[in-house]
């Protein structure tokens, strides 16, 4: 009956080509990462409403109430994050753990739809945890799977583009729409993008699932293992770009193409290595394994930390800009647009960080931030140029945290590459270790949204604005030091190699 939609032995699917062009799969991670948080930030101007006039929550206990959602959705996203990376590594298929994601996502808005009741709404959020736990975790996976880690930096750049869009496009359209047609309307917005998102899910077709119609198709193999001989980039650890691609050959190809029995080997060695389970540490977690990995774990502190900076302004600037500026709420929504402006240039930071790699991109983006992130005490009065200060102050801001998380986003690709080279093939099984390393991104991330508004917000609340920017500041510039030492491998390393390679006569 859906032959024309998933194919059959006879028949390939409709717009198969389309559906499993690289084009055709980032629009989906994206437009499955821009619901996400769409849906998230949407609910957060009606929210006070639903506590009060739905939940019979009395008004001064609304702000506890918010903290303790924000919370349980944090804590179902820390959760989540490793049961689905874990989970999605072992699947045949990426898109299968995506619908789920999906059917939860629909679920959670319901319930907060129609929820009357505080343990409604709870089990809501929770929901929505689950459902972001999957999308970046396997949206993050299928990225590296559709397009391979030597271009995994640019697309990583239009992912963080949607995420800022969604960032920004939620909280202003949610207020306007409720202020105009009530609370209904908010999630009839929100309801009319799951429904986008389920077409696209369900249209997208894995590559290497295209490949049974279409013998011609490029696959990216997980590079779980590698050998002696195989070419390593010393700078980051990669493999060559050809180590990484096979083109898949049908049974039927291979039939006709007599004489070709070193592409056939080389295709057997690919899709049928065995899993290799010699010492104990084989039997660990694969996360165990990454987490032993110190350009990981850097990786991992430079994320929370860029959340941490990122998501302090949450707790401070609308406050900030209200006591001293007078502004509503309209102006304390619109002024995080300078801060969030430079991600739409991601997808030029990703493209330079495939071609330069990442760590003095994110160095830069570090030590950029720190000072202006100091010199935001300056604004301290309401004059023109005063506001015209703060947005400056808070796009350069901006730019410097865009040329950290681009390219961190790739550098987790990179080190687990780099992690598997030094194992035999097979130790991270078939489908590699990419979601389980980005179920750990998806916790430093929510970590650091927690820990940026509760620091930020504390040391504003004790001791003011001037002292709360420095202490951001010293943040940013202390985070840079990891980042430079190991991001990409370990500086000394790389040095200590590239002398030697002086001394032997060897081009670097």
């Amino acid at each position: 009956m859906f032959a024309w939609l998933v194919g059959s032995d006879s028949r390939p699917p409709v717009f198969l080509k389309f559906r499993s062009s690289t084009t055709f799969i980032i629009l989906t991670v994206a437009t499955a990462v821009f619901t996400d948080i769409f849906v998230y930030g949407i609910i957060v101007p009606v929210l006070p409403f639903a506590l009060t006039e739905r939940s019979n929550i009395k008004p001064d206990s609304i702000q506890t109430w918010i903290s303790i959602f924000l919370a349980v959705y944090g804590a179902a996203l820390l959760v989540a994050s490793p049961f689905c990376g874990w989970l999605a590594d072992r699947s045949s298929s990426r898109r299968a753990p995506l619908l789920i994601g999906l059917l939860a996502l629909g679920a959670c808005t319901v319930m907060l739809c129609i929820g009357n009741s505080i343990a409604v709404l709870a089990a809501g959020r929770v929901l929505q945890g689950f459902s972001a736990a999957v999308v970046w975790v396997v949206g993050l996976a299928l990225m590296v799977d559709t397009v391979g880690p030597e271009g995994i930096g640019q697309v990583m750049g239009y992912i963080g583009l949607s995420m800022s869009l969604a960032i920004l496009l939620a909280p202003l359209l949610g207020g306007v729409v409720f202020a105009a047609a009530g609370y209904y309307a908010v999630f009839a917005m929100a309801f009319g993008l799951i429904v986008l998102d389920i077409i696209l899910r369900l249209f997208m077709i894995e590559k290497k699932v295209a490949v049974r119609w279409l013998p011609d198709q490029v696959v990216h193999v997980p590079n779980v293992g590698t050998k002696k001989e195989d070419p390593v980039d010393p700078e980051d650890g990669r493999t060559s770009t050809t180590d990484l691609e096979m083109r898949a050959i049908s049974p039927a190809q291979d039939a006709e193409k007599t004489g070709q029995d070193d592409i056939k080997q080389t295709n057997s060695e690919v899709t049928t290595t065995p899993l290799v389970r010699g010492k104990w540490t084989s039997r660990l977690p694969a996360v165990v394994t990454l987490l032993a990995s110190r350009r990981l774990l850097s990786a991992l502190w430079a994320c929370l930390m860029q959340a941490s900076l990122l998501t302090a302004f949450d707790a401070i600037l609308p406050l900030f800009v209200r006591d001293t500026f007078g502004w509503n709420s309209t102006g304390a929504g619109l002024v995080f647009l300078p801060l969030v402006l430079a991600s739409f240039f991601g997808p030029i930071v990703g493209w330079a960080s495939d071609k330069i790699g990442p760590r003095w991109l994110a160095t830069t983006g570090f030590v950029l931030s720190c000072p202006f992130l100091i010199l935001l005490r300056l604004v301290e009065r309401d004059t023109l140029q005063q506001k015209v200060l703060l947005c400056a102050l808070l796009a350069l801001v901006g730019v410097g945290l865009t040329l950290v998380l681009i390219p961190m986003m790739a550098e987790i690709t990179y080190a687990v590459d780099a992690k598997a080279q030094r194992h035999p093939p097979g130790f991270f099984g078939r489908n590699g270790a990419y979601a389980q390393a980005y179920s750990l991104f998806n916790m430093a991330w929510a970590g650091g949204c927690m820990v940026g508004p509760l620091l930020a917000g504390l040391v504003n609340q004790k001791a003011g604005w001037g002292p709360t920017t420095l202490i951001l500041g010293v943040v940013s510039i202390v985070t840079a030091i990891p980042v430079a030492v190991w991001t990409g491998g370990s500086i000394w390393k790389k040095r200590r190699t590239d002398r030697e390679n002086v001394n032997l006569g060897t081009p670097e």
